[in-house]
């Protein structure tokens, strides 16, 4: 089954956080006998921060960011069993849209894969009259980063035929426990890019806690921070590129996830982060959100931050010892049930009995 994959970019991280859920899930896809060709725009310089190479499990065609050029790989859609158009890509992502499902054969499975679903969800609320809710009838079936419930009754109750989350997960082979760098020596460290709808959960879970705890060693990585006011004993490393993710988790004596406040007040929608960091064994500090216990069990395989004053009391108690172990447990829980070739499998289900269903269709 050939699929034709447009999202925002599978070789480059920089402002591009799907980055890995793409890898991830795309490669547990080719390891069950996926042809996948992966569309990204050379756009926001992401092309001169490549992370990886282009696979071998994956064929990459990087086009230019003009229209004629989006119309000539959204042609090539036609190709495909089944045509993926993801949302964020960077560039005319309603035009996009438009070419990619005016290309696809009438018996090709069309799906809207959402990798930021609240806040699409918000702003197709927001504006009835969105190209992409126009479209709802022409696709067949929503793909989701995360969300759960919430995120399928709200898809289905502006017309999704149907909506299923596929969660972020883990890729052992790319995010596992690697000896400790010096370069991300410190008490808690947080990687993230400064986006609107994360800068003041930062603010009360990041770096109100470093001024709190004078004496302790914060480490803040990520694209865009670097005239942010922080206390001394924040050290601002700009953007750390995938190849080091796992010594950046490792090293530190705890990480922090901070959801987005989109994704915070869903639930249901673990960052890859978790994920990178369970799979490398570090002690991980989340801040609340529903559904955490579904990926991992609060006191035992992570620590749950309510605010500020809790993840600088959580970080002043933590001894090395216990890190160690709450990482372990992490660890061990998300490659028994959260790895992307779990997440692959349930892909793998839903396409074929799609296709099933759209052969059925035909032969009527």
């Amino acid at each position: 089954m050939k699929i034709a994959f447009y999202g925002s970019s599978l070789l480059s991280s920089y402002w591009n956080g799907a980055a890995t859920y793409y890898r991830g899930l795309l490669r547990a896809l080719a390891a069950r006998g996926f042809d996948i060709t992966f569309y990204e725009p050379d756009v926001y310089d992401r092309q001169k921060h490549r992370d990886i190479d282009p696979p071998d499990w994956c064929k990459v065609v990087v086009y230019d960011g003009t229209l004629d050029a989006l119309k000539a790989v959204a042609a090539r859609a036609c190709e495909a069993d089944v045509v993926v158009k993801a949302s964020g890509v960077g560039f005319e992502d309603d035009a996009l849209l438009a070419h990619v499902l005016a290309a696809a054969r009438p018996e090709a499975i069309k799906i809207f894969w959402d990798v930021d679903a609240p806040a699409t969800l918000a702003e197709l609320r927001a504006h009835p009259d969105h190209p992409l809710r126009r479209s709802l009838g022409r696709i067949d079936l929503v793909l989701t980063y995360g969300g759960g419930d919430p995120v399928v009754r709200a898809y289905r109750s502006i017309g999704a035929a149907e909506c299923v989350p596929i969660y972020n997960a883990l890729d052992p082979e790319t995010h596992h426990p690697v000896p400790r760098d010096e370069r991300f020596d410190g008490d808690l460290a947080f990687l993230g890019n400064r986006l609107p709808d994360r800068e003041a959960r930062v603010e009360a879970f990041f770096l109100e806690p470093a001024a709190r705890l004078p004496g302790q060693r914060f480490l803040l990585g990520g694209a865009g921070w670097g005239d942010k006011p922080m206390s001394p004993n924040v050290t601002y490393i700009g953007h750390v590129s995938t190849r080091d993710h796992n010594a950046f988790n490792v090293t530190p004596k705890a990480v922090l996830n901070i959801s987005r406040e989109s994704m915070a007040q869903n639930g249901f929608s673990p960052a890859t982060r978790v994920f990178e960091a369970a799979g490398a064994a570090a002690c991980l500090i989340t801040d609340a959100w529903v559904g955490l216990d579904i990926f991992l069990k609060e006191g035992e395989e992570v620590l749950v931050a309510r605010d500020g004053k809790d993840v600088a009391d959580l970080l002043a108690a933590l001894t090395p010892e216990r890190g160690r172990q709450i990482g372990e447990r992490a660890r061990q829980r998300v490659l028994r049930e959260h790895t992307y070739a779990h997440r692959a499998a349930e892909v793998d289900r839903i396409l074929h009995a799609y296709a099933g269903r759209a052969m059925s269709e035909v032969a009527r």
